[in-house]
């Protein structure tokens, strides 16, 4: 297991743009949360200090990730703030997308109307026997369009920027990463499957469902194929929460955002380790191909923000609350950058012992 997590493989390595540190993201999903993703980027692009050489995602990370990179091939850090803008422009509820995408939209960030509407009612109870395949048996999925619309595949394919997409493989349990050249609209429609309200998405012959089971997001593709060794997590799933949550409904969005945290928690463990024991001087560190690397994790999260962005803010898309999370999301990445830019490229940020083991009483 740690092998597989932290031992690096080697990457080709580089000089990084004179001025600029070079920087690996990992976009974590949480359906609207996504918004303050959006404003992280948004800043860190306009700041111009950080140069991204690889990105992985999940769900709606997975969707800014090739946003980012799309813009990113297109015309740089403006046309990527372009396209990360257009698109959830375009996602939100006042947006311009025709009626069957609006609808496949409103499902992902605005599936429940109000709790104790005729509506929310109806859908509580026919949920209960209904599944994907019974309420859509034609397995109309516009996504797909949504994101061609915005996003050359084509190009990204060909581009050598590391991209990973995480899904999960419905058949087997296991974890699925999209590679770079294997990136796709349906790669990125099978990492945010969500399976209560879409069919698995199905890529040669293999059913896929939303990759923030296993995989939220990944960290360890990047030991072998970047250069760098320092990773930012953009997470908006929170890890603490101060108030106990008491309807039905708070406390499955609590048991979400920590099963949706568990496979993050089990990378840091694993990095952890390997970095305890190097700086220990019990196993070297490295850059070559089968030696291990000291990963430096630094970490911009939604938590601490507001108790009133809570696990029912992620159904809703209204331009007025997504505008809301970017300017979020703009201002933790200032402060971020504010604090610990110069951490970048020397030391973790977070401090991964206190993060990782169980409390003690």
């Amino acid at each position: 297991m740690i092998d597989f997590l932290a031992r690096a493989f080697g990457g080709d390595k580089s000089d990084k743009p004179k001025g600029q540190k070079r920087i690996n993201l990992a976009l974590q999903g949480g359906g609207a949360h996504g918004a303050f993703t959006w404003g992280v980027l948004d800043q860190l692009l306009e700041d111009g200090r950080l140069t991204v050489e690889g990105i992985s995602g999940t769900s709606a990370g997975a969707v800014n990730a090739v946003m980012l990179a799309d813009g990113l091939n297109r015309g740089g850090n403006e046309e990527a703030r372009k396209r990360l803008a257009e698109f959830w422009r375009a996602a939100s509820l006042g947006g311009d997308l025709p009626a069957v995408q609006r609808a496949v939209t409103d499902k992902l960030f605005a599936l429940l109307p109000g709790e104790g509407t005729p509506t929310f009612n109806w859908l509580s109870a026919w949920s209960q026997y209904l599944s994907p395949y019974d309420l859509n048996p034609l397995n109309i999925n516009p996504l797909k369009d949504l994101i061609e619309r915005f996003v050359d595949f084509d190009a990204l394919r060909a581009d050598k920027r590391e991209i990973y997409i995480a899904a999960t493989n419905v058949q087997t349990g296991r974890l699925h990463i999209f590679p770079h050249d294997k990136i796709s609209a349906e790669a990125v429609m099978a990492s945010a499957c969500l399976p209560a309200v879409f069919r698995a998405v199905e890529i040669d012959g293999v059913p896929y469902w939303d990759g923030g089971y296993l995989g939220n997001p990944v960290l360890y593709p990047f030991f072998r194929s970047t250069a760098t060794e320092d990773v930012l997590i953009v997470q908006i799933n929170p890890l603490v929460r101060k108030k106990i949550p008491h309807s039905t409904r708070d406390i499955m969005g609590r048991v979400n955002e920590i099963t949706f945290n568990s496979a993050l928690m089990a990378e840091l463990r694993a990095i952890e380790f390997v970095n305890r024991l190097i700086d220990q001087g019990r196993i070297p560190h490295g850059t070559g191909a089968n030696e291990y690397r000291r990963i430096n994790v630094h970490r911009i999260v939604l938590e601490g923000l507001g108790e009133r962005l809570s696990s029912s803010s992620k159904l809703r898309n209204d331009f007025s609350s997504l505008e809301l999370l970017r300017k979020l999301g703009q201002r933790a990445a200032r402060r971020f950058l504010d604090a610990h830019y110069d951490d970048i490229g020397s030391r973790s940020s977070v401090d991964l012992q206190e993060e990782v083991y169980s409390e003690r009483g």
